[in-house]
C-alpha cells in the first residue's frame, strides 16, 4: 500500500458510473462523470434532490463503491484499496460532514471530537480537541452529550470532528441542510474559514446557490449526469 499521508491532494473522477438493483431491475444514479478538482479547489456540487449528489460525495470518500470507473487520489486508484485500505485513507487525507451530524449518542462533544485522533493514536487528542471546540465557540459544551445539544451546536461539533485532524480533503453533504438559515449562514462561514486557513480542499454538496457561489468552480448533475 503506498503511504496515503504523503499523496498530493489532487481528486480525478473518471467514468465514474453507479447503479442499483430496484424493482424494474436496474436504475443508474450516475453515468459516466468524469471530472478532476485540484488541490486547495473549492468545488460545489449542485443539483435537484435525487439528481445523485450525495452518491457522488460518498464515492469520491470512498464510502461507496462504484459500478463502473474509478476515483484517484494523487494517481492512486481508491477502489483498488480494500476496505480497510480505504479507512486507511480516509483517516490519514479526509474530513467528512455529513448534513444529518453523525455525533455518536453516547459520547460528549469533547469525546466525539477526540475520536478520530484516537483512531490514530494522536498523544494530544484532548488538548486539539478542546481547542478546536473553542474555535466553533463550544467550550462551555465540551461535556454535553449530542442530544443536549441543538442542531446548530451538533453542527459545530461535527465540523470540529471534521478539521481536528487538518486533512487535507474535506468534503461536506448538504451542511445547512437541517439548519435554520441564521444558523446555516454561521456554520458555512465558520467552514469556509477553517477551509482558507489550512489551505485545505473542500468539495460539498449544496441545493443553495448562494453556498455553491462562494466556491471557486461548481458543477451540476442533473439525472445523474454531468451537465457542462
Amino acid at each position: 500500500m503506498p503511504d496515503l499521508s504523503s499523496l498530493p491532494d489532487t481528486i480525478e473522477v473518471i467514468h465514474l458510473c453507479k447503479r442499483v438493483a430496484d424493482a424494474t431491475g436496474e436504475l443508474s444514479i450516475l453515468h459516466d462523470i468524469d471530472f478532476t478538482v485540484r488541490a486547495g479547489e473549492t468545488l460545489a456540487i449542485v443539483g435537484a434532490s435525487g439528481s445523485g449528489k450525495s452518491t457522488l460525495l460518498g464515492l469520491l470518500a470512498g464510502l461507496d463503491t462504484p459500478s463502473d470507473g474509478t476515483v484517484k487520489l494523487g494517481g492512486v486508484d481508491i477502489f483498488a484499496l480494500d476496505e480497510d485500505g480505504r479507512a486507511a485513507l480516509r483517516q490519514a487525507k479526509l474530513g467528512f460532514v455529513f448534513q444529518s451530524f453523525q455525533l455518536l449518542a453516547h459520547l460528549t462533544a469533547l469525546e466525539n471530537v477526540m475520536l478520530p485522533m484516537e483512531l490514530r493514536r494522536d498523544g494530544d487528542a484532548r488538548e486539539k480537541a478542546e481547542a478546536m471546540l473553542g474555535r466553533v465557540g463550544l467550550s462551555s459544551r465540551l461535556r454535553h452529550y449530542p442530544k443536549y445539544l441543538s442542531g446548530g451546536e451538533q453542527q459545530r461539533v461535527a465540523l470540529a470532528r471534521a478539521f481536528v485532524t487538518e486533512p487535507p480533503l474535506l468534503f461536506a453533504d448538504e451542511p445547512t441542510g437541517s439548519l435554520d438559515a441564521a444558523t446555516g449562514e454561521a456554520v458555512i462561514r465558520l467552514m469556509f474559514e477553517l477551509n482558507q486557513e489550512r489551505g485545505s480542499t473542500l468539495v460539498l454538496v449544496t441545493h443553495d446557490p448562494s453556498i455553491a457561489a462562494r466556491c471557486r468552480r461548481t458543477i451540476t448533475i442533473a439525472a445523474g449526469h454531468l451537465v457542462v
